[in-house]
């Protein structure tokens, strides 16, 4: 069965730190895109994070460079998303997403995405 698992969602006051993952089971993270996503209170979601081919860049969004990293640990088939330095606007329910490489260009698309992991809540708040 092919799934992506979520959890490191919680609650932490401004300025601290979060590290989300996603565990893939059903198939091999290596093989695939990897796209962060979030969804934030009354707004639609959007990406927060992608990449294009596993040995290149990821990409990030601007409010979030300097701040959260994305790892990979194969053994594991695990991604995870290092997030420091939280501010109140980062609060959003955060899910990765999964697509083939080379299944897509538009690996900032969350349309282009095949699977889905179940989302985790993130809230920044003193």
């Amino acid at each position: 069965q092919v799934q992506l698992v979520e959890s490191g969602g919680g609650l932490v006051q401004p300025g601290g730190s979060l590290s989300l993952s996603c565990a893939a089971s059903g198939f091999t993270l290596d093989d695939y895109a990897i796209g962060w996503f979030r969804r934030a209170p009354g707004k639609v979601r959007g990406v927060v994070s992608y990449d294009t081919s596993r040995n290149g860049s990821v990409y990030l969004i601007n409010s979030v460079k300097g701040r959260f990293t994305v790892s990979i640990d194969n053994a594991k088939n695990t991604v995870y998303l290092q997030m420091n330095t939280l501010q109140p606007e980062d609060t959003a329910v955060y899910y990765c997403a999964a697509v083939p490489y080379g299944g897509t260009t538009y690996y900032w698309s969350q349309y282009e995405y095949d699977y889905w992991g179940q989302g985790t809540q993130v809230t920044v708040s003193s």
